[in-house]
């Protein structure tokens, strides 16, 4: 007989409707919401029957309450100088300006009620495919890549073979253009790209690496970069106290690397 899986919950509040299927990324996010909710309660900041959230929504007032708990518990250093040359030194092509990567990409979907992890599975089998195949190293060779996008993308852009021509990082979701820009390589990217669309596997034809301007033009860019990492640490840091003190059912965090931050 086969055993039905654990609801998934924190402390008792259930984090997902019996009709609902969610991935892993998004119960993960949930658990991390609730735990964060929780705290606020605890801390005060938060009434104690403030609703638990429905399909992944919480409360307005719980929203304000965890932004005054983390502003509260966690303490961000401000960037020095010294470490913001640092990094502007070592990703100075990061803040490029007219920086424009020619791209072409095959989609597979992420939609309501799909199987995701027989989705990954395609997507990583047809990346496997697209990086081994012979053709990319040849030219004058069958395009397979195209031919793929053609046949197998979810993108209108399958029927010209997957091109999305000359972008900008302004022309892309914000995390897509992430793993396109300031990056050097060309060819199929080593990994899938995940985006609010679902997952690409991207084919990079050429790069135009634009001006890259002087470190003082670009500090305060470079200053809220480092303050944003520190708030990944510290957000992730705490998070990982609180999972530790809850109970937690049907949901694993160890695999959360930055939960709720994208």
């Amino acid at each position: 007989m086969d055993t039905l899986p654990p609801v998934p919950q924190v402390n008792g509040i259930v984090l997902a409707e019996p009709q609902e299927s969610l991935d892993d990324a998004t119960l993960r996010q949930r658990a991390c919401a609730e735990l964060l909710r929780q705290a606020a309660q605890r801390a005060g900041l938060l009434a104690g029957d403030d609703p638990p959230p429905q399909a992944g929504v919480m409360s307005e007032a719980a929203s304000l309450a965890i932004e005054a708990l983390l502003e509260r518990e966690l303490q961000l250093p401000e960037p020095s100088d010294e470490a913001c040359r640092r990094h502007f030194d070592a990703h100075a092509a990061r803040y490029a300006v007219g920086e424009r990567v020619r791209a072409r990409h095959v989609l597979f979907a992420v939609t309501p009620g799909l199987d995701v992890a027989a989705l990954r599975r395609r997507a990583e089998a047809c990346l496997l495919d697209l990086r081994c195949d012979p053709g990319h190293a040849a030219p004058g060779t069958a395009d397979r890549f195209g031919e793929v996008a053609r046949t197998s993308s979810n993108c209108p852009s399958g029927a010209d073979g997957g091109e999305l021509g000359w972008l900008e990082a302004g022309d892309c979701a914000p995390e897509f253009a992430r793993e396109l820009f300031g990056q050097p390589e060309v060819g199929v990217l080593p990994r899938l790209v995940h985006s609010r669309f679902g997952l690409h596997v991207v084919e990079v034809l050429a790069r135009d690496p634009g001006q890259a301007p002087g470190f003082e033009a670009v500090r305060s860019a470079v200053a809220q970069t480092l303050r944003q990492q520190s708030f990944t640490t510290a957000l992730r840091q705490y998070l990982q106290l609180l999972a530790g003190a809850a109970t937690l059912e049907g949901v694993d965090l160890d695999a959360a690397a930055t939960p709720l931050v994208q």
